[in-house]
């Protein structure tokens, strides 16, 4: 299959204040050919004269079955009185509702341009069946909770379910992900960090993501959440992607550095349930790689990257004081993401010879003129009504506001059901 881009403005990714105008050929799932005037026997010619071309975005943190409880509980005062009326449900979901779920889920993603997602939550082999029927990436959670029981057991029986689903679809990795040090005890970290390093899997941890958790954390452990986890020898070095990281120390960031972790900023997760906004601008000036998260649909309430996007770059403004770099807003859901994700030598930026997913956003519309610049364009002004196409490997899974592989509709009907199931249980 080839598909040809014809006069795109393409913002590759690969440094900041660069774009150019010109073609991109998609051939056998890759980025055959970037240039101008480019000739090929393609099987689609796609018009994008009026059509900046971007990488796919990716989404660093999220619990993509948490559609489910989409606009449900918003009211509550902060995090814990939150997972106080979520947990609850959780303990209700079975497998059917997290297929159902992550279906839903994952057309939200791909509808705003967004082709790769790392993923915490339960029953995650129904998740990876989602993923393969949309042909999309993903990095999924061994997710654990409680103590080195609980983790063997899910190890020894979750883990093969997970992988017997996956089976030769390479676009999915696994990952340990020990929820947070308030519901995953000392043995669990330690434990999950053995496996993750055995297997080649990244570790995906919330840390310091409320200011209550670092005060348990002092009274608790003597120590910040962080410097906790480095005491009991539960940090991977280059390997581990921590959520949130609202209040970090600067001692902890020094950590961050050191060992080369991942921080993932969610924005408007973080501001609804009043648990703070991460300084975004003082990692990045220390040279920490801080990607984009939405977070779940029930705490945020969408899984809208261009609306994360947007947000980001607003919060961390506020914060430093300054204005963000539009280019490093983009860099965290894009380039970093892929970095996090240890997936940055196929994704991330538009270069020959990575994967072919790709976002085209229109430059037609109201919102979007005069153009100016076309980095501000896409933070500050884009919206998901002007994603015209985005490709997943090539293939076009979404095509002016409509995925292309499955009825939305059906997807709607099944999780409303599910829902309204999981009420009367």
């Amino acid at each position: 299959m080839k598909t040809l881009i014809k006069n795109a403005l393409v913002i590759p990714m690969t440094e900041d204040n660069y774009y150019f105008r010109g073609d991109i050929l998609l051939s056998d799932g890759k980025i055959g050919k970037i240039g101008k005037s480019i000739k090929a026997d393609a099987d689609e010619v796609i018009d994008a004269s009026s059509m900046i071309a971007l990488p796919a975005f990716i989404n660093a943190h999220t619990h993509l079955a948490m559609v489910l409880m989409r606009n449900y509980k918003d009211d509550k005062k902060n995090l814990q009185d939150w997972l106080a009326e979520i947990f609850p449900i959780e303990d209700k979901l079975n497998e059917d509702d997290i297929l159902k779920a992550s279906r839903l889920g994952i057309a939200e993603l791909v509808k705003g341009g967004c082709t790769t997602f790392l993923d915490m939550y339960f029953m995650a082999h129904e998740t990876v069946k989602a993923v393969k029927e949309a042909g999309i990436n993903a990095s999924l959670g061994l997710t654990v909770v409680g103590d080195g029981k609980s983790t063997e057991e899910r190890y020894e029986n979750r883990l093969p379910l997970m992988e017997k689903e996956r089976g030769d679809y390479k676009r999915i990795v696994f990952n340990a992900a020990p929820h947070a040090i308030y519901t995953t005890e000392e043995e669990s970290y330690r434990m999950l960090k053995e496996i993750a390093e055995k297997d080649g899997m990244a570790i995906h941890t919330h840390i310091s993501e409320t200011r209550k958790e670092v005060e348990d954390s002092l009274r608790e452990h003597g120590k910040t959440p962080l410097l906790y986890l480095d005491s009991i020898d539960a940090i991977s070095k280059g390997n581990m992607i921590l959520a949130h990281g609202v209040h970090l120390t600067d001692e902890e960031l020094r950590i961050v550095k050191e060992k080369k972790l991942s921080v993932v900023n969610n924005p408007a997760s973080n501001m609804k349930l009043i648990s703070g906004a991460l300084d975004v601008q003082k990692l990045i000036d220390m040279g920490i790689n801080v990607a984009l998260g939405t977070d779940g649909a029930s705490s945020n309430n969408s899984l809208n990257m261009l609306k994360e996007i947007n947000i980001a770059a607003l919060s961390a403004s506020l914060k430093a004081g300054v204005p963000v770099n539009a280019y490093d807003v983009l860099k965290m859901a894009t380039v970093n993401g892929a970095k996090a994700l240890h997936l940055d030598y196929r994704l991330g930026t538009i270069e020959e010879g990575k994967d072919a997913d790709i976002v085209l956003i229109s430059t037609e519309d109201v919102n979007m003129n005069p153009l100016n610049n076309p980095f501000s364009a896409v933070v500050y002004s884009a919206t998901n009504k002007d994603i015209k196409a985005v490709f997943s490997l090539g293939r076009k899974v979404a095509e002016n506001g409509k995925i292309t592989y499955a009825d939305e509709k059906a997807m709607i009907r099944d999780v409303n059901a599910a829902f309204s199931d999981i009420a009367r249980r």
